[in-house]
């Protein structure tokens, strides 16, 4: 006997069968069937067949694999008794719910007395399917591995590309081909990582970022990870995902995984991409002021790191709003006796001897200029000298003699004392001053991963967002260490990288767009030489390259010259006067013909405008460019394009391009098929190209 459900929108299927009423499995997921396919017949040829050297019936690849059933790859569900004896359940199906968008399939292990609930949701909008498994029982139980509800590989996938990283150089991309086995990815530093990105892409055969089918994968969690890619002896694939192995170290009655986002694409990577941004922002984000533009951010930190000056600082505020910031934002060493990294963390008090007369002086002069203002808190951590740690030493996470991170250790945030104290001394700080931004930061890897710790971190964020629910928080943590749709459900900023070099940048956040929207991805213009990696840039490829996200700035404005104040005054008008389409635009990267090209485009959501972002990152190999074509457009259509910056062409761009003249007009089909060449430029610029259609 065969039951089957489905789950459908305008882009995608996702059919589900249970055989005898076992656990049910995925039998199908992609491009739309036709309402009256039979899923039965569907299950039924899906089935393989038996030959030598096999069991005499395929073990099911279950949406929770089961061992008890003879299942030779990875289980969905490892877990303990109470007394620590192994359970393997076998589960049977207890009970259906489903409506139009969602079903939810509970299964029960009558003998071990355990039930499994898996939960898929479809929207229908964003294209994203949300997955979730939870785990019940009579008694405590100990659980080791659960994962999200379990999805088929591909078989026509060469390769997966998941993401790794560092600090200074996050969202890193690697392909690694299909074989039989495992290509196994956990971490377990307790916070989401630079290094561990949740996330998974399988291109199949012949995927570009504009072409072919794609299926994508996040897990959006924050204290670390487990992600399964195998491929079984028979050839079949599975994807798990689920909280990092052993993160839930007290025995309980529930247990249940984050929400696993899935989409389907038949446009490339693109599509993929598109789908996680749009579901980001529009289902995930709680925007602190929905209908507000974004605000242009200085951030003080790589002008004065520890040194605050209150005239100093005043200084460069009414430097900053002349250049067009909207907010400034006060970095660390404000606080205790914070005059380097060593010191005062978790004291959370105004020090007096940099600010006599408290925030507000401060605070008022920004504020005169026109300009809002955020603040930085690290509440998560704490370092040995402080008044905090001498008074509460119990209240530190791990044991007396733990390797230090920054001078620092983290706070034990399972602890109600601790959580109740941080929002005390944050909510004291926030109440008493006009603040409506915080970055929030979190500079250390755990001693161990423990996933109470980072349910006490969320616990503490959603106290402080419903007692200031017009604060917005950026999550950093050194740069992009905790970027993930658990942390991004509860802030509404990202700082990707602590790396300001716009020739790093322009890369990350490439690669960073397949997932996370620009309204969310702050991107700063740092300083004329780089302070994370030497490398000079010139303003122009600096701003521009700012501009393609939530632009902000993050210079000692002092040192900018007559030109460089100029050239950033145009381009954060530029970035205001385009902000609120491009809030809402879709990134798309293109696939461009000169590998040292990054460019992306960005397209409106009613498809009527769009902007070109042509990063050349290293000399090309042909002496003339290549031809760069879009991707999206209507190919009846004609569009308007100008080269935004084509003053900016350097004496060796000798020809007499057209469009360094003046805007043309081309028709969608000439753009996306072949595209035009832009004129001659050095390595490290950025050129600019706007259109509209017409």
């Amino acid at each position: 006997m065969i039951k089957t459900w489905r789950l459908d929108d305008d882009r995608q299927t996702l059919a589900l069968a249970s055989v005898d009423d076992r656990c049910p499995g995925v039998i199908y997921w992609g491009a739309p069937l036709p309402a009256d396919e039979n899923l039965e017949i569907l299950a039924a040829s899906t089935q393989l067949d038996i030959t030598g050297g096999m069991l005499d019936e395929n073990p099911a690849l279950s949406i929770c694999p089961e061992a008890a059933r003879s299942f030779q790859g990875q289980p969905g569900l490892i877990v303990r008794d109470t007394d620590g004896t192994p359970l393997m359940p076998q589960f049977s199906l207890a009970d259906v719910q489903e409506n139009a968008d969602e079903l939810r399939l509970v299964c029960t292990d009558f003998v071990s007395r355990i039930t499994y609930t898996a939960h898929f949701a479809i929207d229908p909008e964003t294209h994203v399917i949300t997955a979730k498994a939870t785990l019940t029982s009579d008694r405590p139980l100990h659980l080791h591995w659960l994962s999200a509800p379990v999805l088929p590989g591909p078989q026509s996938a060469d390769d997966m590309i998941d993401v790794s990283g560092r600090w200074c150089g996050e969202f890193q991309l690697n392909r690694t081909p299909w074989s039989p086995g495992i290509r196994y990815r956990e971490n377990r530093t307790g916070r989401t990582g630079h290094e561990h990105f949740p996330g998974l892409i399988v291109p199949c055969r012949g995927a570009t970022n504009v072409n072919g089918e794609a299926y994508a994968f996040h897990y959006g969690w924050s204290g670390g990870h487990r992600m399964i890619a195998e491929e079984l002896p028979d050839g079949r694939r599975q994807i798990q995902f689920g909280h990092a192995a052993g993160m839930d170290t007290a025995p309980a009655t529930e247990f249940e995984t984050a929400p696993l986002f899935a989409v389907y694409s038949s446009d490339g990577l693109n599509g993929c991409a598109v789908s996680f941004q749009r579901h980001l922002r529009d289902r995930i984000v709680t925007w602190a002021k929905p209908k507000a533009p974004r605000p242009v951010h200085y951030n003080c930190w790589e002008a004065v790191y520890f040194d605050h000056n209150l005239d100093m600082l005043k200084d460069i505020a009414s430097r900053a709003a002349d250049l067009g910031a909207e907010r400034f934002v006060l970095d660390d060493g404000w606080f205790g006796q914070r005059d380097d990294d060593t010191s005062s963390l978790s004291d959370w008090e105004v020090d007096p001897r940099k600010y006599p007369d408290g925030l507000g002086p401060l605070i008022d002069h920004v504020q005169s200029c026109g300009m809002r203002f955020g603040i930085w808190f690290e509440p998560e951590m704490i370092n040995p000298d402080s008044n905090i740690h001498r008074k509460h030493p119990d209240w530190a996470l791990g044991a007396d003699d733990q390797i230090l991170g920054r001078q620092q250790k983290a706070l034990n945030m399972a602890l109600p004392d601790v959580r109740d104290f941080i929002f005390d001394r944050m909510a004291t700080i926030l109440g008493a001053h006009d603040i409506d931004y915080i970055k929030w930061d979190h500079n250390r890897v755990l001693p161990m991963p423990d996933a109470a710790q980072t349910r006490g971190s969320y616990a503490l964020i959603d106290r402080l967002r419903t007692s200031f629910p017009q604060v917005e928080i950026e999550s950093c943590a050194s740069g992009g260490g905790r970027i993930d749709f658990g942390i991004l459900s509860r802030t509404q900023r990202v700082w990707l990288s602590d790396s300001n070099d716009a020739l790093e940048r322009l890369k990350i956040q490439h690669n960073a767009a397949l997932f996370l929207p620009a309204a969310v991805t702050g991107s700063h213009v740092g300083p004329r030489r780089s302070h994370t990696s030497g490398r000079i840039l010139d303003i122009e490829f600096r701003a521009w390259v700012a501009a393609q996200r939530h632009m902000g700035f993050e210079m000692d404005p002092r040192e900018l010259d007559a030109r460089e104040q100029e050239v950033l005054r145009e381009v954060t008008a530029w970035w205001k006067a385009n902000r609120d389409w491009m809030f809402n635009a879709d990134i798309l990267r293109l696939d461009t013909a000169d590998p040292a090209v990054i460019a992306e485009q960005q397209l409106a959501v009613d498809g009527r405008r769009f902007v070109v972002f042509a990063g050349k990152a290293a000399t090309s190999a042909q002496i003339a460019p290549r031809p760069l074509r879009l991707t999206r457009l209507d190919p009846s259509a004609r569009y308007s394009i100008s080269l935004r910056n084509r003053t900016s062409a350097p004496a060796l761009s000798r020809g007499d391009h057209i469009l360094k003249r003046g805007p043309v007009t081309l028709s969608g089909a000439a753009l996306m098929h072949s595209g035009f060449t832009l004129p001659w430029s050095f390595p490290e610029t950025m050129w600019v190209v706007e259109g509209e259609k017409l």
